[in-house]
């Protein structure tokens, strides 16, 4: 059995970062997701580049201030110990768009090497097509990603389970797509019978 896991928003939690950049920028995070308050409310006022900006120091330095998702770590445990093999497929580009050209992959192999996490495999596709040839090329038999473009995409594999990971309930329910607020659901979801 092969689970796959996206990892930004999946595994890496960025609260506090971005709560601390909405501070920084005068936005009140009053959804319960602080990075859609972010991005509405700079592309609000028109600064969509500055979003942009941002998203280059959250996945690169910023990234330090991650923490791993609750309950992450325990159930790729209990997975690895169940024999499954688990990997990381992450859609990160090697350099941000604008702004200082950080590697992004450098950060975010750092951050997964100081997690409590035991991963067969990592990687970084630059384009989301890719993200989605590397989930299919790896036969992976359950995907959990926090982007439902990526889990309802055409070229998403047939045969693999999805699970959204949504946490702040920023997504409408759907019934062709379970989805999960922890990663207690999320392993109750991917239980195999």
């Amino acid at each position: 059995m092969r689970i796959g896991i996206d990892l930004d928003n999946t595994l890496a939690d960025y609260r506090r970062p971005l709560e601390r950049l909405c501070h920084l920028h005068g936005v009140v995070a009053v959804q319960a997701d602080p990075k859609l308050a972010l991005r509405d409310e700079l592309r609000a006022r028109g600064e969509e580049h500055e979003w942009t900006r941002l998203q280059g120091e959250l996945y690169g330095p910023l990234m330090r201030e991650a923490e791993l998702f609750a309950g992450a770590a325990e159930t790729i445990r209990h997975w690895k110990t169940a024999g499954c093999e688990v990997c990381v497929v992450s859609h990160r580009t090697k350099h941000p768009f604008v702004g200082e050209k950080h590697d992004l992959h450098a950060f975010a192999r750092q951050w997964i090497g100081e997690q409590p996490l035991d991963v067969a495999y990592l990687f970084f596709e630059e384009t989301k097509e890719a993200k989605l040839a590397r989930i299919t090329s790896l036969r992976c038999d359950v995907f959990i990603d926090d982007l439902p473009e990526i889990l309802l995409h055409p070229r998403f594999p047939g045969g693999a389970r999805k699970i959204l990971f949504d946490p702040g309930l920023s997504h409408s329910a759907r019934p062709d797509l379970p989805s999960a607020r922890s990663w207690a659901e999320v392993a109750a979801l991917a239980t195999l019978s």
